[in-house]
């Protein structure tokens, strides 16, 4: 990477870092901590406070994606920190139930994953880019695995008013980090044609990405809802779960590393990135099994570590993918659709997930994942790898 390159690269990743941790702080501490405000014995309401989050942002990545195509990256993210920041008071201030629904929705309003991406994108070349979102990409692993460390802390310490207050403060910190850290904003996608949206939604290699991103979170976030549960038939008191997720996001860091850019500059990026999806489909009949019998922590302390492995890949790999097939004058629409894809997943997930749960238990949850991840490896299955710099093309439908 040049310097300008790192310096983008970084200072990117950072701005994914403060905003998701403020996200993630709350999660593992949510439904406890909201069952205790008016309103907090209904768990349907709760659910939908702790996921509506994920629906705004879904409704939003698109309009934010495109317009920062047409006014800029760096305003919009501005902007969409300065909705997240909001959110976090009012849900801070929230006195009922309802109070933190309308805060959770009002930080999903700060719908900036497509804009980071996209400006991203712009300021690397080719041939690195994906080592830029394995970045970002590993922010947010990194991230999630810290929170489930401090939240049981921090809670203790300020509750969950204080925690939001925290959120508002690292979104903060990401405008900061935005105005000053990150390089100036390339100008030349302003320069040219606006690009059709049937570009971005008739793509049929943009399509298959779509839908993998919105498999991949789906699975994500509805295998937590069985999980835990599995940690603590196997001994491991939900105070200490963090023993297996930290130790397994850190390792997967190494493997992805050692992986999935050598092989890109090989050429072998389809084999590693369809190896990855099989991995979160064995990972998934793993899940199925420990669920049938008596889970042992080694088996799903490994099972973890794949995941996080196989996760980790797909997460770096597919927003690089998208940037690169993306008509340039399209890209912060593209990446919009594809984020789009991505909290529309992790909605479905944890509606999926809880109804899957309650119907079939955790044998049906894990069941139904590892069909929807083999269905995913059948539909990436006729994908090409995009062209790098200097390469020759590949064909149109990657």
């Amino acid at each position: 990477m040049t310097p300008v390159e790192r310096r983008a690269s970084l200072s990117l990743a950072g701005i994914f870092a403060l905003r998701m941790l403020g996200l993630f702080l709350v999660l593992p501490v949510f439904v406890l901590e909201a069952a205790r405000y008016p309103g907090g014995d209904d768990p349907a309401r709760i659910g939908l406070a702790m996921g509506i989050y994920g629906l705004t942002q879904a409704l939003l990545q698109f309009p934010f994606g495109l317009a920062s195509d047409r006014l800029g990256r760096k305003r919009v993210i501005v902007f969409g920190l300065l909705l997240f920041a909001a959110g976090s008071l009012l849900a801070a201030a929230a006195t009922s139930l309802d109070g933190l629904l309308a805060g959770r929705a009002l930080q999903g309003a700060g719908a900036v994953s497509a804009a980071v991406t996209a400006l991203l994108a712009d300021q690397t070349r080719d041939a690195v880019r994906t080592k830029a979102m394995a970045l970002v990409g590993a922010s947010i692993g990194l991230m999630f695995a810290l929170s489930l460390v401090l939240a049981p802390l921090l809670v203790a310490a300020v509750g969950l008013p204080g925690l939001f207050v925290l959120t508002a403060a690292l979104a903060f910190g990401g405008m900061v980090t935005v105005i000053w850290a990150v390089p100036p904003e390339p100008r030349e996608h302003r320069n040219q044609p606006r690009g059709k949206l049937s570009d971005v939604l008739a793509h049929p290699g943009l399509l298959r990405l779509n839908f993998g991103v919105f498999v991949l979170h789906a699975v994500q976030l509805a295998m937590w809802m069985a999980v835990p549960a599995l940690l603590e038939r196997a001994g491991l008191s939900k105070d200490h779960h963090w023993w297996i997720y930290l130790p397994a996001v850190l390792a997967s860091f190494f493997v992805m590393g050692g992986t999935l850019f050598p092989m890109e500059r090989r050429g072998y990026l389809r084999a590693v990135f369809l190896c990855a999806i099989g991995l979160v489909a064995l990972v998934q009949l793993g899940l199925l099994a420990a669920a049938t019998g008596s889970p042992g922590l080694m088996a799903l302390g490994l099972l973890m570590f794949v995941f996080f492995c196989g996760f980790n890949i797909l997460e770096a790999s597919q927003p690089s993918m998208v940037s690169r097939i993306a008509p340039p004058q399209a890209r912060g629409a593209a990446l919009g659709v594809y984020n789009t894809l991505q909290s529309l997943g992790l909605f479905a997930g944890g509606v999926a997930g809880g109804a899957l749960v309650k119907a079939y238990g955790p044998q049906g949850l894990f069941g139904v994942c590892a069909g929807a991840i083999v269905l995913w490896l059948l539909v990436a299955w006729p994908m090409v790898a995009p062209a790098r710099d200097g390469l020759p093309s590949a064909p149109k439908a990657a």
